[in-house]
C-alpha cells in the first residue's frame, strides 16, 4: 500500500499535534515581531542614553535588518541541506542569546553588533518556521493554519506596544533595555519547547529516510486520535511532484519566483515604512489623540481582525485573491491617510492600514511555502525573507528622504507601491489552495 506524506497528514487531520506546534512556533514568532518592532520604540531612549541623534540611534534598526537579510538567506538554504529541526533549534538559541546580551550592552558600538547578530538569528527563524509548519499540515487546512501562525505577529506587536507604554508611564531611565528584555524572554522559553518538535517527514522522505518519516507520521496520528498508518504502508513521493533543477530560478519556477519576490519587496517597503519607523513619530508628534503609546496599542489590536479575515479568505476565496484584496485595502488606507483632514480621519486611515497590511502578510505567508517543493521550500522562504529585509533596510532611507519634506507624499508613495504589488501578484501564476506539496 502506497501513501504520500500529504495523504498521511490528511488521515491524521489537523488536531492536537498541530495546536501544540503552532503554540511553540507562535511563541517565538511573537518574540520575533517584538524584536523587529522594538526598533521604532527603543530608538528615542537609545539616543538619550548614548548621547547621539535619533538618526544615529536608528542604526540599531539598520544593523538588525541587515542581520535579518543575511540570516534569512543563510539559514533557509541550510535548512534544505541539513534539516529543518537542526536549524530551528540553532536559530532560537542564537535569538535568545544575542537578544538577552543586547539588554546589557555597555556602548552603542556593542549594541549595534549585538542587534546585527540578533537580526541574523531572527531572520533564520522566520523562513524555517513557515516551511516546517506547512510540512506538518494537511492540504485542506494548510492555508488557514499558516495565517493563524502569522497572527502571532499581531500578539507580539501588541506586547511590545504595551511594554513601551508601561516603560513610558513608569518613567524608566532606559526603557530600551526593558523592551529588549521583553522581546528576548519568549525565545528563551522557546528553546525548551522546540526540543519537542520532530523533523519534517517530507524532508526525511526526500532524504531516503522513509522509516523515520513514517514513525513521525504515526506519532501525529496518535496525538490527534487517528489510527496509525497500516504496517505495510510505503511512503512515496508523488509522481507529479516538481523536480526543478537550478533552484528557485529554474525555468519552471522563475516567473513565479520573480513575481512573489516582487510582492514581498513592495509589501515590506510599505509595512516597515509605516509600522517600524512610524511609532516613535506618533508617540512624540502625533495629531490629537493619534499620539502616544495608547493609540499604538489600538493599531496593534486592529491587526487581529485582519488576520482572522485572511485566515477565512485564503480557504474561501483562495490565496491569490485574498492577497489582492488586502493589497488594495492597504493602498486605500495609505491614500486615505494622505487625504485625511482631521484627527479622526487620520486615525481611521491608520487603523485600516494596520488591519489590511497584516492581512496581506497573512495571505503572503500562506501562499509562498506552497509554491516550492520540499527540496526548495526553506530556500524559497529564506529568499523571500531576505528580500523583505531589503525593504526594511530601504524604508528608513525613504522616510528620511521624504518625511522631512512632505510626510503625506511618502505615505502616498507607499500606496503606489502596494498597487504595484497587486499588479505583480497577477504574475504569480497558480493558485495553491488545497494543493498537495511534496
Amino acid at each position: 500500500m502506497e501513501s504520500t506524506v500529504d495523504e498521511a497528514l490528511a488521515r491524521a487531520g489537523a488536531g492536537r499535534f498541530q495546536r501544540r506546534l503552532i503554540a511553540i512556533f507562535g511563541l517565538v514568532w511573537a518574540a520575533d515581531a517584538m524584536q523587529v518592532l522594538a526598533v521604532g520604540f527603543a530608538a528615542p531612549s537609545i539616543a538619550a542614553r548614548f548621547g547621539v541623534t535619533p538618526a544615529a540611534a536608528l542604526q540599531t534598526g539598520t544593523l538588525f535588518f541587515l542581520g535579518m537579510f543575511c540570516g534569512a538567506a543563510l539559514f533557509g538554504r541550510l535548512a534544505d541541506r541539513i534539516g529543518r529541526r537542526n536549524v530551528l533549534l540553532a536559530t532560537v538559541v542564537l535569538d535568545a542569546l544575542f537578544g538577552i546580551a543586547s539588554v546589557f550592552a555597555p556602548s552603542l558600538a556593542v549594541l549595534l553588533g549585538l542587534r546585527f547578530l540578533t537580526g541574523a538569528a531572527v531572520g533564520g527563524t522566520l523562513p524555517v518556521d513557515y516551511a516546517m509548519m506547512a510540512e506538518f499540515l494537511p492540504p485542506r487546512s494548510r492555508g488557514r493554519w499558516l495565517v493563524w501562525l502569522e497572527g502571532f505577529w499581531a500578539l507580539g506587536t501588541l506586547a511590545v506596544a504595551l511594554t513601551a507604554w508601561h516603560a513610558a508611564r513608569a518613567g524608566l531611565a532606559e526603557p530600551w533595555r526593558l523592551i529588549y528584555l521583553a522581546a528576548a524572554l519568549p525565545a528563551c522559553i522557546g528553546i525548551v519547547l522546540r526540543l519537542w518538535v520532530p523533523e519534517s517527514p517530507m524532508f526525511l522522505l526526500r532524504r531516503g529516510r522513509a522509516a523515520e518519516a513514517q514513525a513521525i507520521l504515526n506519532r501525529i496520528c496518535r496525538t490527534n486520535g487517528a489510527p496509525p498508518l497500516p504496517p505495510q504502508t510505503r511512503l512515496v513521493i508523488p509522481a507529479d511532484a516538481p523536480q526543478p533543477r537550478g533552484g528557485i530560478l529554474a525555468p519552471a519556477l522563475r516567473g513565479t519566483t520573480l513575481a512573489i519576490l516582487a510582492v514581498w519587496l513592495l509589501v515590506s517597503l510599505s509595512y516597515y515604512g509605516v509600522f517600524v519607523w512610524l511609532p516613535g513619530q506618533l508617540a512624540r508628534d502625533g495629531l490629537g489623540f493619534v499620539r502616544g503609546h495608547g493609540f499604538l496599542v489600538l493599531l496593534a489590536l486592529a491587526q487581529l481582525p485582519g488576520y482572522a479575515l485572511a485566515a477565512w479568505g485564503v480557504e474561501r476565496w483562495g490565496r491569490i485573491a485574498t492577497l489582492r484584496v488586502f493589497l488594495l485595502l492597504s493602498a486605500a488606507g495609505c491614500a486615505l491617510f494622505v487625504m485625511a483632514a482631521s484627527g479622526a480621519a487620520l486615525a481611521g486611515a491608520l487603523l485600516l492600514m494596520s488591519f489590511a497590511l497584516l492581512g496581506t502578510w497573512g495571505a503572503l505567508y500562506a501562499i509562498t511555502p506552497e509554491l516550492y517543493p520540499t527540496t526548495l521550500r526553506a530556500t524559497g522562504m529564506g529568499t523571500a525573507g531576505a528580500v523583505a529585509r531589503l525593504g526594511g533596510l530601504a524604508a528608513p532611507s525613504l522616510m528620511a528622504a521624504m518625511a522631512t519634506g512632505n510626510f503625506a507624499a511618502m505615505i502616498g508613495l507607499f500606496a503606489g507601491l502596494l498597487l504595484l504589488a497587486a499588479a505583480a501578484s497577477l504574475l504569480i501564476g497558480r493558485e495553491t489552495r488545497a494543493a498537495s506539496i511534496a
